[in-house]
């Protein structure tokens, strides 16, 4: 511990010095290019003796800004290999200045292409981005394993993924939400290359605009070409850990004056492990009574195609008119092993069994969506219409054979032995969405955004069992089961936003109605749901000087349950532990307040605070059935939960040629509820975790990247979960032929799988869960193509269905 108090004295300390030597500097220089052809172009700063002092980016709105500069004359240029786009007059700096709007020479700004590297960790309009495209580490993994290394992130051993401390998020993948959680998102998350992927965000209080659903966003934006001319990429890599890892993509697109054409395709084949050790003990009234001892190692291998396409029609110079189909396949065969010994009362052997399971999984995606934009006027004002339909399928062949034995290692009496267990499950879900959203920009710095959206949803899952144990396969009633699930969703929502020299508001307010009707087939029970809320949403900022920033904002969320977990099927994963839906469970509700100050958009703080009603856990009950004790993985509602946090980013460049991002997030989390018998009140503990990613410069096209994670352990509710950390190292070479050779080594120590302990009133877990998360990998892209710049265009709006497949 007295380790993990350096390393933070030692971080603050750095973030200390680099702020105080960034506030011992001058005057700074901004401006705005007046275009809306720009995509983050180069600005080019020069003195009264015509020699570059420095070079800054323009974001997507044109801003840019130049810091920490003396008194004295200086000129502003932009240039496209020796094309001037715009040359400033003489600009007199004695103080910090603004410069008027600056109009360039159009015809010379399309080949404008961008040289500065981003970093891979910033912050831009509320949201913390992770550059994946830049990060070397990220070599060879899939999507899911540069998530497991991101800064604040932590996944339990069934695979639920949470931010910062705070679980039940919106994954998204190009702004369209993934119809699935826990290890059903995980093993679709897996199948995605990172090659694939150009950047994360992490949205922790998103605005009125987005979507209600989930307490925070995490989208996975995927690469995409819209430079004039004809580019593309070709990606491979080999990487092995316990087992052999490839993954392998392309992608092209041709863009003209009218018309933009994009494909990319990828194909993964990925063999991985999950050896999940568990000590069960079982209790009655404070009595122990028996306990289950168990080694369950599954081996899964991934075969993953993936493959997307479509236009961009340029109709004239308001009306864009896209469309895009996308298709997904995933074929995944899991086996697995579960040893277990059974303990008597006196914690002595008193029999063991063992399960292997084997079986065949195939989950399909199939999507299409058309777009329309209108460009109003020349202020901004734009009109934007998705239409979309996604169908996700997945079958499922399950069999299950456990053999008992008695405590001399002999076939045990019962009845029947072995027991032999098939299920055959089929599971289909049509989405069909339409959205529409307005931007309208009025003079004097106001603009008003409003959009409606409407969304239905059925899910159908039929589950069958069959005891095979006599040889002929005859129905299992008590596990099979049928479940139709529908659901509508209705939105509006208004933004109202009003900039002033240097005060930002955006006031926004979302109202959803929500339509939800589960019946279980089998049972004929019907479950029927209908309300409408309302979220409201704002944002203050301020601008001290112009380098410090403060922002205040906050915002309702709503968390709905996933379509599984509202199905009350069992789903078995050996004959003493099942999955199981619940059908009464509630939506979540979360209201989030942040509070940022920033330094030359550089370095943050956030304060934020969180409190949810009816929060949605995961948890673990006992149960007899026929005899026997068994443990049901069910989601229940806690009362409420409540969050602290304190998050802080500070980049530092050390030296020319050694730039380290620092992610620290401090955090309290507390937990009331009654579940399972075991009653809780403001359970939690302070806990912290910490990121740091050094990028060496070699020269000569040579560079190296070290990273290092550190959880420190934390309460989540009934789960006390002990410190994970990881240390990952990487190299790359890039060619002049455009081309990149990267090499990258993850969790050399073997320190980044998770261990907990499940504590209820009548039953206490321990488990470890290790993963093939020490891998070594070799990676080779190639990029061709004219490389010239164009103005990026979005596809799909069906932003709130597509989380709640899974469980």
């Amino acid at each position: 511990m007295v380790r993990i108090f350096i390393l933070i004295f030692v971080w603050l300390i750095t973030l200390f010095s680099s702020l105080k030597a960034q506030t011992a500097q001058n005057f700074s220089l901004s401006g705005k290019i007046d275009s809306d052809k720009i995509n983050q172009m180069e600005i080019n700063l020069f003195d009264a003796e015509n020699k570059l002092v420095k070079t800054e980016i323009a974001d997507q709105k044109g801003n840019f800004s130049f810091s920490n500069l003396g008194s004295g004359n200086y000129s502003i240029k932009i240039n496209n290999n020796g094309t001037e786009a715009y040359k400033s007059e003489n600009i007199s700096l004695t103080g910090d200045t603004t410069l008027p709007s600056i109009h360039l020479n159009e015809k010379s700004i399309e080949a404008v292409t961008i040289t500065k590297t981003k970093p891979y960790i910033e912050r831009q309009d509320g949201k913390m981005i992770l550059n994946v495209e830049n990060s070397i580490a990220a070599t060879g993994n899939s999507a899911f394993e540069v998530l497991e290394k991101a800064p604040g992130v932590n996944i339990d051993s069934n695979d639920n993924i949470s931010l910062r401390g705070k679980g039940n998020l919106l994954v998204q993948i190009d702004g369209k939400n993934t119809p699935m959680t826990g290890t059903d998102l995980a093993n679709y998350l897996r199948g995605i290359p990172s090659s694939t992927v150009e950047k994360i965000e992490f949205i922790t209080n998103p605005s009125s605009k987005y979507d209600a659903a989930g307490t925070s966003i995490i989208n996975v934006k995927l690469k995409k070409d819209q430079r004039k001319g004809t580019n593309g990429s070709l990606s491979t890599s080999l990487g092995t850990g316990k087992f052999i890892k490839n993954n392998n993509s392309f992608n092209i697109n041709h863009r003209n004056k009218k018309v933009n054409l994009f494909a990319n395709y990828s194909f993964a084949y990925r063999e991985f492990y999950n050896q999940l050790i568990l000590d069960r003990n079982f209790y009655d009234n404070g009595t122990f009574t028996n306990a289950y001892v168990q080694d369950n190692f599954l081996k899964m291998n991934f075969r993953n195609h993936i493959a997307k396409a479509g236009m961009d029609y340029y109709a004239n110079d308001k009306n864009i008119i896209g469309f895009s189909v996308g298709f997904i396949s995933n074929r995944f065969n899991p086996t697995s092993t579960n040893e277990t010994q059974v303990l008597n009362q006196n914690y002595q052997p008193a029999g063991s069994f063992i399960t292997n399971s084997n079986n065949r999984d195939h989950w399909k995606n199939a999507s299409i969506n058309f777009n329309h934009k209108y460009k109003i006027d020349s202020l901004g004002s734009e009109l934007t219409t998705d239409l979309d339909y996604i169908n996700y399928s997945n079958a499922s062949l399950q069999n299950f054979n456990t053999r008992n034995f008695d405590v001399n290692g002999n076939f045990s009496s019962l009845q029947p032995n072995p027991y032999i267990l098939k299920g055959d499950l089929d599971g289909n879900l049509n989405i069909y969405s339409a959205k529409s959203d307005l931007i309208k920009v009025f003079k004097n710095n106001w603009k008003l955004e409003t959009g409606l959206k409407t969304s239905f949803v059925k899910a159908d899952n039929d589950l069958q069992y069959f005891d095979a144990s006599s040889g002929i396969p005859v129905t299992d009633l008590s596990k099979t089961n049928h479940f139709i699930y529908e659901e509508n969703i209705n939105a509006a929502y208004g933004n109202v936003i009003k900039n002033w020299d240097k005060f930002k508001v955006n006031f926004g307010i979302r109202v959803e109605n929500t339509n939800v009707t589960g019946n279980q087939l089998m049972t004929n029970q019907i479950n029927k749901k209908n309300y409408t809320q309302l979220f409201p949403s704002a944002v203050f900022s301020y601008d001290l000087n112009d380098k410090n920033t403060i922002e205040l904002n906050f915002s309702r969320r709503i968390t709905r349950p996933t379509y599984k977990q509202l199905n009350p099927f069992k789903f078995y994963l050996d004959p003493t532990t099942y999955q199981a839906g619940n059908p009464d469970l509630n939506p979540q509700t979360t209201m989030n307040y942040e509070f940022t100050y920033s330094l030359s958009n550089k370095y943050f703080a956030t304060l934020s605070y969180s409190k949810t009603e009816n929060n949605i856990t995961d948890v673990l009950k006992p149960t007899d059935e026929n005899g026997n004790i068994v443990v049901v993985q069910a989601v229940e509602n806690l009362s409420s939960a409540d969050y602290y946090g304190l998050n802080l980013i500070a980049p530092v460049k050390v030296t020319q040629w050694w730039d380290m991002n620092n992610n620290a997030n401090f955090y309290y989390g507390t937990y009331t509820g009654n579940i399972a018998d075991t009653y809780i009140k403001n359970q939690g503990n302070f806990t912290f975790n910490i990121n740091s990613i050094n990028s060496f410069k070699i020269g000569n096209g040579f560079s190296a990247e070290l990273s290092g994670n550190y959880q420190a352990k934390q309460i989540y509710a009934y789960m006390h979960l002990k410190p994970m950390w990881s240390v990952n190292i990487g190299a790359q070479k890039k060619f002049k032929n455009n081309s990149t050779l990267k090499f990258s080594f993850n969790d050399i120590f073997f320190k980044s799988n998770p261990e907990a302990r499940n504590i209820y009133s009548n039953y206490i877990e321990n488990f470890i869960v290790r993963r093939d998360t020490r891998v070594a990998t070799l990676s080779y892209t190639y990029n061709f193509g004219s490389g010239k710049s164009g103005q990026a265009r979005k596809t799909g709006g069906a932003d709130d269905l597509k989380q709640r497949v899974g469980n």
